[in-house]
């Protein structure tokens, strides 16, 4: 008979879902698809096969059981927290009437106390309901769930569990660059992927693995954001998604879908499929490993992400994050729980819907003034998700053109502070391209912004001209 109260063995391996768990009768094919634990050895780092559990936090779980008494952990008693209550108002997604939400003395107990390495079981449930929800993804389907303190803590995690020194990661350019660092810290070879407004370019990554050097070791991992790209705000097409779905399965790399502007798409068509969601329908289910944020929509500031993804992925990410910060903040997941229980997942998507048309004006406004002080001395395509505008400057100096100094230098001498382009790319190379933020600013200061850099744009190229007719 089995024993109830066993104890999770250490070094727990990928313990990937039987494809006997699979959840849909209506689909009995799936569970054929859904890669095995095995496959994932090759992914796997080697600093994440000699991680080692923090013993304690492994035996947590279990002091959720009925009936258990627990002498397990030094937990401080919550009677000596100076935190006796706690409320906060709350606007209605629909009406925008607000209300007043006050924990309950069990929910402040839990939220000032520690809690799980992987999160509050209850938070967990209905992340992962929001994924059927969003995605059409259930549980029993090979992957799981865990939260973090934000998506780029789940980031760090996540590309530290899968890249050894020396491997190849792909990551779409231009790309927002505080990815850079990451990827860079394990060692890796990071690899440029061309990107254009429709997304990912498929046929060029095809032809870059199609003639892949002989004897070099394949890229493990593509990083791609295809909902609002920061900083391009493209986002990426149905069609280029299910071609790159294709080439991880002909070339055996995972996609790393980091995802935070998800809730913020105000694209005129309907927003695309994820690339979570479209693999479920294909030969192999298991290449995904999906980062999502709340950041955008209900604070950045409560750092609120989490990591869909196999299950060994999320079983490492877990060990990282014990060995690390222990846990995501208790408090942040109470408060977040709470919120999202009063509003459901119907109202957390008319919330989404209501901030993705305040982007969409805020957008607009952008655009009119963009037109007004920039037309024919820059370039760019309107985004559909997202917070950023991306154009390229006509400095009048080359080809290609170079932001770098005229942002770094000229821009902030009149006082506009923006970034250039060369840092959204792996190697950064030169480009005359500029991101923009227009999340924030009214309308006057935008006016404003963009009326100083028209003046340093018609600077630069005068220079450009004088450079010329003197080298003439």
């Amino acid at each position: 008979m089995a024993n109830d109260m066993e104890i999770p063995p250490k070094n727990p391996a990928c313990a990937q879902d039987s494809p006997e768990s699979v959840s849909d009768p209506a689909d009995s094919s799936l569970k054929s698809r859904i890669l095995s634990r095995e496959f994932y050895d090759h992914f796997l780092s080697e600093s994440t096969k000699g991680r080692v559990e923090d013993p304690i936090r492994a035996l947590l779980p279990l002091e959720d059981r009925p009936g258990m008494i627990s002498l397990l952990a030094g937990k401080p008693n919550t009677d000596t927290f100076p935190i006796t209550s706690m409320q906060f108002t709350l606007r209605d997604p629909v009406t925008t009437d607000e209300s007043v939400i006050a924990l309950s003395s069990a929910e402040l107990a839990k939220g000032l106390q520690y809690s799980g390495s992987a999160g509050i079981p209850e938070l967990l449930d209905w992340f992962i309901g929001l994924q059927e929800s969003n995605h059409g993804r259930k549980r029993g389907e090979g992957w799981d769930l865990c939260f973090g303190t934000g998506s780029s803590d789940l980031i760090y995690k996540a590309v530290n569990a899968l890249l050894n020194p020396g491997d190849i990661a792909l990551i779409e350019a231009p790309i927002y660059a505080g990815v850079f660092p990451i990827f860079h810290g394990t060692g890796c070879e990071m690899i440029e992927v061309r990107t254009d407004e429709h997304g990912t370019d498929a046929d060029n990554l095809r032809k870059t693995l199609e003639n892949w050097p002989e004897g070099k070791a394949k890229p493990k991992v593509l990083y791609t954001v295809p909902y609002g790209s920061n900083p391009t705000g493209m986002t990426s097409t149905l069609e280029r998604r299910l071609q790159v779905l294709e080439l991880a399965r002909e070339h055996n790399f995972l996609i790393l879908e980091d995802d935070p502007y998800y809730y913020l798409y105000f694209g005129s068509a309907p927003r695309p499929p994820s690339y979570f969601a479209l693999e479920r329908d294909q030969p192999e289910v298991g290449r995904v490993v999906r980062f999502d944020s709340l950041s955008k929509v209900l604070s950045s500031g409560m750092r609120i992400g989490f990591l869909s993804a196999p299950t060994c992925v999320i079983d490492a990410v877990i060990l990282h994050t014990m060995t690390s910060n222990l846990q995501p903040p208790s408090l942040t997941q109470v408060l977040a729980l709470r919120l999202l229980r009063e509003w459901g997942y119907t109202g957390l998507s008319a919330h989404a819907d209501r901030i993705a048309q305040f982007y969409r004006a805020k957008r607009d406004v952008f655009e009119s003034l963009m037109r007004k002080h920039l037309e024919g001395l820059a370039e760019w395509s309107t985004p559909e998700a997202g917070m950023f505008f991306w154009f390229k400057l006509k400095l009048g100096d080359d080809a290609a053109g170079d932001s770098e100094a005229v942002i770094r230098t000229k821009a902030l001498e009149k006082g506009v502070l923006a970034l250039p382009g060369t840092v959204f790319h792996p190697g950064g190379r030169k480009t005359a391209y500029v991101r923009a933020s227009f999340s924030l600013l009214p309308r006057d200061q935008v006016d404003e912004a963009l009326r100083r850099l028209r003046e340093v744009i018609l600077d630069a190229q005068k220079e450009a001209a004088a450079t010329i007719a003197t080298s003439d």
